[in-house]
């Protein structure tokens, strides 16, 4: 198993090692931009496949709650429909994860597509195409269904006064995500107006009322 990124103190703690960590399973760390092109060509050393954590159809061996979790994709699937709802044009779809432990979810991309890393590097040659941005593949949204967030999000979706807050939360998460998994907002204005209202609502300050103040 390996993950690639920017460097070691930006990808150790996050949140795709996290089930590796807990079966003490050991990770490679290529934090070099050659080693992206490498592992693109570069499918097994030896008798190791290598596997990169970040992609989709991630394989950790025999799951311990098998039935428990096949259960469990029936029961979030109206968790999930909503999310892929409320972020439609942003995620490809929007699955439940078995490489999660305790964040709440992670965005993983195509099995035959760029890492987040890599998305990166590319943003960042001077010489790219102005189209660069159009190829870029779309992400895949995996939940942890024993998160607290998302069971609380299970729990009040379906409550017609909690509807409004639910979808802010679900934005909220998807910029969250982004950069836990090493990406980069796409709306950096709306992710900071989002911040400011969790922050009123801390300092119970009411969030109508300052939108009054701010437009006058």
């Amino acid at each position: 198993y390996f993950i690639t990124g920017e460097s070691k103190k930006s990808i150790m703690h996050s949140p795709f090692l996290e089930k590796l960590a807990s079966k003490d399973m050991e990770v490679i760390f290529m934090v070099d931009p050659l080693d992206e092109y490498i592992t693109q060509q570069l499918k097994d050393y030896g008798e190791k496949k290598l596997l990169c954590i970040t992609k989709e159809n991630l394989e950790l061996g025999e799951q311990d709650n098998k039935d428990e979790f096949e259960s469990m994709k029936k029961e979030y699937e109206g968790v999930c429909k909503l999310f892929k709802e409320v972020l439609d044009g942003n995620v490809e779809k929007v699955i439940l994860s078995n490489r999660l432990d305790k964040s709440p979810c992670v965005l993983v991309t195509n099995e035959y597509g760029m890492t987040a890393n890599m998305q990166r590097i590319m943003k960042a040659q001077a010489l790219r195409g102005n189209d660069m941005g159009m190829n870029m593949n779309k992400n895949i949204m995996e939940l942890n269904p024993y998160n607290k967030t998302i069971q609380t999000i299970k729990a009040k979706m379906s409550v017609e006064e909690e509807v409004r807050t639910v979808r802010d939360l679900i934005h909220m998460l998807y910029d969250i995500t982004l950069l836990s998994s090493g990406m980069s907002l796409e709306d950096p204005v709306s992710f900071s107006n989002r911040m400011i209202k969790l922050i009123n609502i801390g300092l119970g300050v009411d969030n109508d009322e300052e939108d009054e103040v701010v437009q006058n």
